[in-house]
């Protein structure tokens, strides 16, 4: 089996995490890890045993030791950072959200295209193998008439923003904020799943820097309506369904589905309605999230494919579309905004 050598740009939580998940299967190789200084690097692959480390993008780009890269650094980063790497012909995992905008986005797909390389966004939840069977049973939901997916969770960072101590999670300078951080895990299954809305409508709560702390936001489809909660000033224990004539589908968590309902529409032979019967259709997941993208991407680099049709280029650039109008009527700005091709 040929391996797969990886380095890493970015020494956060997350990237601990992606590495674990790669490791789970056999193709993946972590050979190098960036970050802005050597002492980070090095602890770094201390940590998990890389044998090289740079402090130069441009340097690790250009290197031979490896065929790919996993981007996990602020958002306001990630396009240059990852159009740099796919310049030197290396594939590119990036962390969700792709981008800052759908601007940057565009960017990044002709590069893709420029260089031959597979780009792919890093968004675990339409990985996952319980996505792939909610994917599969839409059609037994008859006529769908409604999709509802929350996810809201209390920052650690929100408290020292409250002290007035501003951590990242918070600048808009890093193109950060809720519907960036969170919201992104409830509209990219959206649109994987039923395309681009027709409307947008959203409302949200600005903190004093300029970014939202969370948002509601209303999407319109033909036939069909949307609704996502996002937060990361408040907890929420709503569970994601998608509603249709026929039945309906529960699950436990949108950016990580561990469990999958299905309700099915019931009637009595006079024609009235009965208790509804939940009915278990969702998978045990016994690898890491983590492993389902990393084995997703590496897929594509075995097969000579550029572009996954789950999370395609397609589906990351409607997103941030989508994103760019929720953040306009709600009156985010960040800097990238700024910027020219």
């Amino acid at each position: 089996m040929k391996k797969i050598r990886f380095g890493v740009i970015g020494t956060n939580n997350i990237s601990d995490w992606v590495i674990a998940g790669g490791r789970q299967d056999e193709r993946f190789e972590l050979v190098a890890v960036c970050s802005r200084t050597q002492e980070k690097a090095s602890e770094f692959a201390t940590k998990h045993n890389i044998p090289h480390t740079f402090t130069s993008l441009e340097e690790m780009a250009q290197s031979p030791l490896i065929d790919a890269v996993y981007i996990a650094t602020p958002n306001y980063v990630h396009a240059q950072q990852s159009i740099l790497c796919m310049s030197h012909g290396k594939h590119v995992l990036c962390e969700k959200p792709f981008a800052s905008n759908a601007r940057e986005v565009r960017q990044m797909i002709e590069a893709a295209k420029k260089y031959n390389v597979v780009l792919m966004e890093a968004m675990i939840s339409t990985l996952n193998p319980n996505f792939a069977i909610v994917k599969d049973r839409l059609k037994d939901l008859g006529t769908i008439r409604r999709y509802f997916a929350s996810y809201c969770q209390y920052s650690s960072r929100y408290d020292k923003f409250k002290e007035g101590i501003v951590l990242n999670a918070f600048k808009p300078e890093l193109s950060n904020g809720a519907v960036m951080d969170i919201g992104v895990y409830t509209i990219y299954p959206m649109v994987a799943l039923f395309g681009k809305p027709q409307k947008i409508e959203a409302q949200g709560i600005l903190l004093h820097t300029g970014v939202d702390g969370q948002g509601a936001v209303n999407f319109q489809y033909d036939g069909m309506n949307a609704t996502v909660l996002y937060s990361k000033i408040a907890n929420s224990a709503l569970p994601t369904e998608i509603e249709g004539e026929a039945g309906n589908l529960i699950l436990d968590k949108i950016h990580i589905t561990r469990q999958v309902d299905f309700i099915p529409r019931q009637k009595t032979a006079q024609g009235k309605e009965q208790e509804n019967i939940n009915c278990a259709i969702g998978v045990p997941v016994d690898k890491s999230e983590y492993y389902y993208e990393m084995a997703e991407f590496m897929n594509l680099i075995e097969r000579g494919e550029k572009e996954s049709k789950f999370n395609s280029h397609e589906n990351s650039l409607i997103t941030l579309e989508i994103m760019d109008e929720i953040r306009r009527q709600l009156g985010v700005h960040y800097p990238a905004d700024d910027l020219t091709d």
